[in-house]
């Protein structure tokens, strides 16, 4: 049986961070499904299709790694692709226990599938996408937090 996870986020746009957290991730599993989120509480900046190319163009040689968009419950769409595990990035303590959060509601809906959490490389933890946005949305350079294939 292959070993499936799901990394699931909005991506919007995907940093550093999130590239640090995938590179080390995907030599724990079979194959790692970066899953594009749609969440109907957030508006984003950048479209999904614009989202999954730049992933797909992150990682176009990485066999393992697989990109897609998904709406819905995460949980349910572990079972859509057979995914056992869920991947989390963490950064600080305050993302631990909001991510705890959701991992034990995930637990309570799906007893079978495991929750992964990540710790980010120090050198990245201060990148999140909210914080790119802002920098892009006023005007600045946020090339430095980005992948290179990142660009709008």
């Amino acid at each position: 049986m292959q070993r499936i996870c799901l990394f699931p986020g909005t991506f919007d746009p995907i940093t550093l961070g999130h590239v640090d957290v995938i590179e080390r991730a995907v030599k724990l599993f079979d194959k790692l499904v970066i899953g594009v989120g749609i969440n109907s509480s957030k508006q984003p900046m950048f479209s999904l299709e614009q989202r999954t190319t730049w992933i797909e163009q992150v990682f176009k040689n990485d066999s393992r790694i697989v990109v897609t968009g998904y709406e819905g419950l995460t949980v349910d769409y572990c079972r859509e692709i057979d995914a056992s595990f869920i991947l989390r990035g963490i950064r600080y303590v305050s993302d631990f226990e909001y991510e705890k959060a959701i991992a034990d509601m995930n637990r309570m809906l799906m007893p079978d599938i495991e929750t992964i959490f990540l710790t980010c490389s120090p050198l990245y933890s201060t990148i999140s996408s909210t914080l790119v946005r802002d920098v892009i949305r006023n005007g600045g350079n946020a090339a430095m937090f980005m992948p290179k294939e990142v660009k709008f």
